[in-house]
């Protein structure tokens, strides 16, 4: 995969940046190639900024169809120039041991300003070693800047392969506390479970008691869980909940096939239009 994604990376750079930025970058990268060292690797890391600029990636279909094919999940969507540079030039990490590579990227990250360390997390599954650093995307949902948080958690398909379910139900809770946009991350359905249920059920009666909202997107990730038991739940979206509220509490119910919260919907006047959990999450983040 990395041959490949560093020529489509080089691509996108050759076709979006100046030519003397790009020439610049191929002599760094053949002067690493010949003699690999530590110091020209963080070196030329830091100085891409000087070169490539922050404007957004012009993508057409044919790059979006390209970057699945070498990386399933790969979303370009929110990258610039200098972020695809970087990215390509990390590709060309050369060590001969998981331990030397980790050691390498590790003082990268422990120097990075927020800028290097969106590129850092967001490359997190292109990386030589990507199956063994799940350690690194748990350290990067702890962090409380939005933008390095959105580049492990959102688009982004490292989380939802690598992450343990403890870890995976965490970094979602913490989407929700921080009122990101739970439909930007990956197979987020998927990876649905039932102690991530009670755990955000719990977080919504806290909310709740202290007479605070919740993101209607949380009872996507409850829905295939809700059973009779959560009837006063359901009952409070419905009577006291905005017009998504509502929403969410018809989209989860039917989820979930419980025959007892089926007929509860019929008490209650419901929007004439039905949204899907992807509409709520957009309209959520609108407001």
């Amino acid at each position: 995969m990395d041959n490949a994604a560093q020529r489509f990376l080089h691509r996108l750079i050759s076709q979006q940046s100046p030519d003397e930025a790009v020439a610049w970058l191929e002599q760094q990268t053949k002067k690493y190639q010949d003699q690999p060292s530590s110091r020209s690797f963080y070196l030329t890391f830091s100085t891409i900024a000087r070169h490539f600029s922050k404007t957004n990636l012009t993508l057409n279909d044919k790059t979006v169809q390209q970057a699945e094919q070498i990386r399933s999940g790969w979303d370009l969507s929110q990258w610039n120039v200098r972020q695809t540079a970087r990215t390509y030039w990390l590709l060309q990490l050369s060590a001969d041991s998981f331990e030397e590579y980790r050691a390498v990227l590790d003082r990268l990250f422990a120097t990075a300003d927020v800028d290097e360390q969106v590129t850092l997390y967001a490359a997190l599954p292109l990386y030589q070693y990507s199956d063994q650093m799940e350690y690194r995307a748990s350290e990067g949902i702890r962090t409380n800047i939005t933008d390095v948080f959105d580049a492990v958690a959102l688009r982004n398909p490292y989380p939802a392969e690598y992450l343990p379910n403890e870890g995976w139900n965490q970094m979602v809770l913490k989407a929700i506390f921080m009122g990101r946009p739970l439909y930007l991350i990956q197979q987020l359905d998927e990876r649905r479970n039932p102690d991530q249920a009670r755990m955000l059920i719990d977080f919504a009666h806290e909310r709740w008691a202290a007479n605070r909202s919740v993101t209607p997107e949380l009872w996507r990730c409850t829905a295939p869980y809700l059973t009779e038991d959560h009837l006063l739940d359901i009952q409070h979206l419905l009577e006291q909940g905005s017009a998504l509220e509502k929403q969410a509490a018809n989209l989860a119910v039917k989820e979930s096939e419980n025959d007892t919260l089926y007929k509860q919907l019929n008490d209650y006047s419901l929007p004439d239009e039905e949204l899907n959990w992807k509409t709520v999450g957009t309209m959520c983040n609108e407001m």
